[in-house]
């Protein structure tokens, strides 16, 4: 892991993000995807990058068995101790599991911040060998847009520093914060949708479905927040979203997509980790 990837989260980037500004959007939409897509519990749920556990206790109240794996040991900390979430250190790259032994794998944050596609489909490839034949993996990703349209939603073209970054982001999908201080992301990939289908593919996996979690919807400033306010207008947006979350043409406009793979029925090799 990057340094600055490294110092962002001990610093407690991912403990409030879901809770405060766009998290809120993602994690409902988010939610509400993994509970169509995931086996049903009591399934073991592998959550890779887990983080603090943000998904894995809500997950362990529907039931499943969730043992979360993270690189940072202070997030580690936070999520082990989650009524009912096991938590250990580990790398995406190099998970510490037994071949086959969970129902799904969660991949919620890896992806972000393996910038070689060589990591990533490593990272790809061990959920993979870690899921049961026929298993799901879900994977986010971060539209290699939602730099540009973020600098303005959130004025950090303000900052001269900034437009280099998503010129960047663009050209090849790599966003680069290594100046401690900025207020925008850390390092991170931020990738093209017509990337994943190849990427998943070279990890073994078959893409079944490219989902749009936010939509447009995270562009519109006080709107969003008046629609998340209102349970019923709530309500109608997940239900409108639903309709078209797998069109092509919103998969750039969202700020995050989930990738739903599917394991082959042909076991893979377990490795020497």
């Amino acid at each position: 892991m990057a340094s600055e990837v490294l110092e962002y989260y001990q610093r407690g980037g991912e403990r409030d993000r879901l809770a405060v500004g766009f998290g809120p959007l993602e994690f409902l939409r988010t939610w509400d995807i993994l509970e169509r897509v995931l086996p049903l519990a009591p399934a073991t749920v592998l959550d890779v990058g887990g983080a603090t556990g943000v998904y894995a206790e809500p997950l362990t109240r529907a039931g499943y068995r969730v043992h979360v794996l993270d690189p940072v040991a202070s997030q580690v900390a936070v999520a082990a101790q989650r009524p009912g979430v096991t938590a250990a250190v580990a790398d995406a790259r190099a998970l510490p599991v037994i071949a086959g032994r969970a129902d799904a794998v969660l991949l919620l944050g890896p992806l972000y911040h393996l910038l070689d596609r060589a990591d990533r489909v490593t990272a790809w490839h061990e959920a993979a060998r870690a899921v049961r034949p026929a298993g799901v993996v879900v994977g986010a990703i971060i539209s290699r847009f939602a730099t540009l349209f973020d600098g303005f939603i959130q004025d950090f073209y303000r900052d001269p520093g900034y437009r280099p970054v998503v010129e960047g982001a663009l050209a090849d999908g790599r966003h680069r914060n290594t100046e401690p201080g900025r207020q925008w992301f850390t390092s991170a990939y931020f990738h093209h949708p017509d990337e994943l289908q190849a990427e998943v593919a070279d990890a073994g996996l078959t893409l079944r479905r490219r989902v749009a979690v936010e939509g447009p919807l995270w562009l519109m400033g006080h709107r969003r927040v008046e629609v998340m306010a209102d349970a019923h207008r709530r309500e109608l947006w997940l239900t409108m979203m639903r309709r078209v979350e797998e069109d092509p043409s919103l998969l750039g406009a969202t700020s995050h997509l989930l990738v739903v793979a599917e394991k082959c029925r042909t076991p893979l090799v377990d490795s020497p980790t």
